[in-house]
């Protein structure tokens, strides 16, 4: 193989390569840098390209390899992060907004420990939206670094906030990345880019060093180009740490063993293609045509709860703690987004009286979730609404169910993890997804669902013709 034919190889696959020693980590390091350095302008998807470091950690790796000290499946693999986690030696953490574009940290992010631990190779820090969103932006635009690209279209959004680790991944900049999501942020930008991207229970992954955007919604979790590589990166960052009181003590180990003749039970939240775009809606009705070969399918209903008012009421007061500080120093107005230069003022609105009463709801919300979920492996949806939105127009949010995302919303305040994978093409050519959501802590049995999926479909080996041999 020649260094080009790397590129969109799964982590699983490069992992045995180097095992075996095929390949080299540090021409992994060089092929992947040079391609950030090279492609990541054209989707706006890389804030800083951290060669010197990745040369480093690729070399011990090498090094330790040769030696007979291999780590586990990420060794020597590189990976982008986004950047709102902490990394150290100089290296920027600009939360992607412009005032901070020099901010620097003296200590790395738990799960930049943890992957380096692995024996995973930090390549980049990669493009988000500023703030991940907590100012209420509503544009694609919303980025010092210029707007998100997806790989598939460039005049289309690659999604947000996570909006650089989804494009790096489908590009073929790096084999994975770390994404956030508070209110869908890992999803949606797997769903325009066409990769699997996975939100884990909240709890499951520490948060420390990371930005805080809502205390009790914010989650990290990969993004990449199977299910099965998502199992692999979430048990090397998952754990608890003293340093994240949130973290659960339950450990979590992948089961990544064979999904063939196993037969799953999955649920369909009444409603859930109203208010999608036709490609959506015909890919995920196909989606399901093709589940029915290996589950049994049923139509499910949550409560009428306000969930995503609930979701909103608890990410506005906690955002407003978390960004005091940046407010009270006047640095909204240097942000790129005009709905973003006073968003954020709004959000100490919110009374404590509302704020408490959207917290108990959201044990309403949690328990109703635990019992509509309990007989089923998963339950499944569209991942977005829409395609991918052109970068010149607003994007539509939560337009599931009747002007809702009711499975977001669930997902999200209730902390219960979710994978997206690809589920087809529109006919412009931009991917779509569906995802699987299972209850606390069930993250192994998401996976199964995801990888049975990609057992039987092909979206997920399918990338952008003119960047497969491309850098």
């Amino acid at each position: 193989m020649t260094a080009n034919d790397y590129v969109f190889t799964s982590v699983r696959e490069l992992s045995g390569l180097i095992e075996s020693r095929e390949a080299s980590p540090v021409e992994l390091a060089v092929l992947f840098l040079d391609r950030l350095e090279k492609l990541g302008p054209d989707y706006n998807a890389v804030v800083t390209v951290t060669r010197h470091l990745a040369l480093s950690q690729a070399a011990r790796a090498e090094e330790e390899i040769s030696g007979g000290n291999y780590r586990g499946p990420l060794h020597g693999i590189p990976y982008g992060a986004k950047d709102l986690l902490a990394t150290s030696g100089g290296i920027p953490t600009t939360w992607g907004a412009a005032p901070l574009r020099d901010q620097t940290f003296d200590y790395d992010a738990t799960v930049v420990v943890r992957l380096r631990e692995a024996g995973a190779v930090l390549a980049a820090k990669l493009a988000m939206v500023e703030l991940a969103g907590g100012g209420g932006y509503r544009q694609p635009v919303a980025s010092f670094t210029g707007p998100g690209i997806t790989p598939w279209d460039k005049s289309r959004w690659s999604g947000g906030s996570s909006s650089g680790s989804g494009a790096a991944t489908a590009a073929g900049l790096v084999p994975f990345a770390i994404g956030s999501e508070t209110g869908g942020s890992i999803i949606s930008p797997a769903s325009n880019c066409g990769v699997a991207g996975l939100r884990p229970t909240y709890g499951r992954v520490s948060r420390y060093g990371a930005m805080a955007l809502s205390y009790t919604l914010d989650k990290l979790g990969p993004l990449c180009l199977t299910a099965d590589d998502c199992g692999l990166v979430l048990e090397a960052i998952a754990g608890s740490d003293p340093n994240d009181l949130s973290t659960t003590e339950r450990t979590f180990r992948y089961d990544d063993s064979d999904v063939s003749g196993r037969r799953f039970r999955l649920g369909v939240v009444k409603g859930v293609t109203d208010n999608v775009d036709e490609p959506t809606r015909a890919n995920f009705e196909s989606a399901l045509e093709a589940l029915a070969s290996i589950a049994d399918i049923e139509e499910v209903e949550f409560s009428d709860l306000p969930h995503e008012a609930i979701n909103r009421t608890i990410m506005f007061a906690e955002a407003a703690s978390a960004f005091e500080e940046f407010v009270d120093a006047g640095l909204p107005e240097a942000l790129t987004a005009p709905e973003d230069r006073y968003g954020l003022y709004a959000r100490v609105a919110v009374l404590g009286k509302d704020y408490v009463k959207a917290t108990r709801l959201r044990t309403l919300m949690a328990r109703d979730a635990e019992e509509v979920m309990a007989p089923f492996d998963a339950l499944v949806g569209p991942t977005r609404s829409t395609i991918a939105t052109p970068l010149d127009q607003e994007f539509r949010s939560a337009a599931l169910h009747g002007g809702r995302d009711t499975m977001g919303a669930v997902g999200n305040g209730a902390g219960l993890p979710a994978i997206s994978v690809p589920s087809g093409f529109s006919e412009e050519g931009l991917p779509t997804g569906i995802q699987f959501m299972g209850r606390a802590y069930e993250e192994n049995a998401v996976l199964a669902a995801a990888r049975a999926f990609q057992s039987i479909t092909d979206w997920h080996k399918r990338h952008p013709a003119d960047l497969t041999k491309a850098g």
